[in-house]
């Protein structure tokens, strides 16, 4: 029981429920973390500054968790097909295990480090963990990938969900002659975001690590679950999970968060609360379904997968793009929800649609620029799921209605509908009347003096602008 086995850390920054970890620390009593900071993902032009902050106080706490279980947490930077098999070789490692990812990226680099080591002598061992059920599980029929998700979530749900992963409770490191081994060939102490060259000041969200994000599991399942059905799409209600950041990161693990999901749904004692449990189930089922899309269908990472979207006469105005970006658009519920991701890295789902469906149907912009940018400030950015959803939004995606199209005035009229999310993000109007902040219709005696700009387009005849562009792929033969 005292072969060295090196675990590489990737979206699975904890201990608890790794299935990985916890079937390594039963092969051998000796196993010590790793995690390769690779510049091939952190000198991408695609990284937010708050996602690094979020990830480098993940692996904080982590390093911490290893010593209290007697082992340790080694950082090294470089290619990992180049380090890893390196740090394995020279402390003569039995093998390597890590958990699975669907990203194109993650399945070339990990191809490539099973090989490097392979070619050592040594053993790997992957495991399928960020997933209640890995890709192939879950397949049509005729056994092949769902493209719709509402047949999905009927076979994933009917699917039996696995147990959490065994406890772990001690494990031994490294000797002091190790440490120095695995410093030679390039272990280091973490670096600060700001080492890594990423400045980010604001308060995050949720604290990084595997305690904030137990906590706020358990925050969410004491109450706010039961009400999820009704007040999800509030953007000013606290009435969300908000671990989209420690999903992504793997600050928890996926069977926890089932597990706490059947406990919950057998306290409901009304209709409703048993509603808001099933309806946030079927949200971590879309986060599979698109994990699951992201793997069958690579492609998607770079284009439309309809094919009427992958040559669409997108007009691409910089200037209107960078007003969508600044929250200056003249559509109060757009510049609030942008706003809101600007300043603290976050944006609540439904105005990430609501920007999504103006940004692509109003603006007529490729939906790829606002993918990106979402990317490059959100600190639960995730590319299965900023990916589907940027599709979803822009009809380009897997979706059996095509054109649906937001009305920025109607959806603040409904989800909005006194003007309390507008107010908080978009202060240089909150004195005005509730009718103008919601329809953005304001008059230009109120206007005047605020600053804030005329909107930028006009809704209805963006609307049959695009309805006329994709009629027009329609007679060119996409459809």
């Amino acid at each position: 029981m005292s072969d060295l086995i090196l675990f590489w850390h990737r979206r699975d920054l904890r201990i608890s429920d790794n299935l990985g970890l916890s079937t390594a620390a039963e092969q051998s009593n000796k196993v010590v973390g790793l995690f390769c900071l690779d510049p091939n993902i952190l000198a991408g032009d695609d990284i937010a500054a708050a996602r690094v902050t979020y990830m480098i106080g993940c692996l904080k706490e982590l390093q911490s968790s290893y010593q209290q279980l007697g082992s340790q947490l080694l950082i090294i930077q470089g290619e990992p097909a180049k380090v890893i098999p390196q740090l394995a070789n020279a402390l003569k490692t039995k093998a390597v295990f890590w958990n699975l990812d669907v990203e194109p990226y993650a399945q070339k680099r990990d191809r490539q480090v099973k090989e490097a080591i392979a070619e050592l002598g040594m053993d790997t061992q992957n495991f399928w963990d960020q997933l209640l059920h890995a890709p192939k599980e879950i397949l049509t029929k005729s056994s092949l990938p769902y493209k719709v998700y509402t047949p999905f979530w009927r076979s994933w749900n009917s699917a039996a969900k696995p147990e959490v992963a065994k406890e772990i409770k001690q494990l031994s490191g490294l000797s002091k002659t190790e440490i120095k081994t695995a410093e030679k060939v390039g272990a280091i102490a973490l670096p600060s975001a700001q080492d890594l060259g990423y400045e980010w000041d604001s308060p995050l969200l949720v604290a990084p690590g595997e305690t904030a994000a137990q906590e706020k599991l358990a925050e969410f399942c004491d109450r706010t679950i039961y009400c999820y059905d009704e007040e999800r799409n509030f953007p000013y209600i606290d009435g969300t999970s908000q671990l989209s950041a420690a999903l992504k990161f793997g600050a928890i693990g996926i069977r926890t968060v089932w597990q706490a999901t059947l406990e919950v749904a057998q306290n409901c004692r009304s209709d409703e609360a048993k509603e808001g449990v099933t309806t946030w189930q079927k949200e971590l089922a879309w986060r599979e379904f698109y994990q699951h899309c992201m793997f069958f269908f690579p492609e998607l990472s770079q284009g439309a997968y309809r094919d009427e979207f992958k040559d669409f006469p997108w007009e691409n105005d910089e200037t209107k793009f960078k007003a969508w970006c600044e929250g200056k658009t003249g559509y109060p519920i757009v510049d609030a929800a942008m706003r809101q991701l600007n300043e603290i890295g976050w944006m609540h789902n439904r105005c990430r649609m609501i920007v999504a469906s103006f940004l692509t149907k109003d603006l007529i912009i490729d939906w790829r620029w606002g993918e990106k940018y979402f990317l490059q400030k959100l600190y639960d950015g995730d590319l299965s799921n900023n990916n589907g959803g940027w599709q979803w939004s822009a009809s380009s995606g897997m979706d059996p209605k095509p054109l649906r199209i937001f009305n920025p005035a109607s959806q603040a009229a409904k989800f909005d509908q006194d003007g309390e999310y507008i107010r908080q993000w978009v202060p240089e109007i909150s004195s005005l009347d509730t009718e103008y902040l919601v329809t953005g219709k304001i008059p230009p005696l109120e206007r005047a003096g605020t600053g804030y700009p005329e909107p930028i387009v006009d809704h209805k005849v963006q609307q049959r602008k695009f309805k006329a562009l994709y009629q027009q792929q329609k007679v060119n033969g996409f459809l």
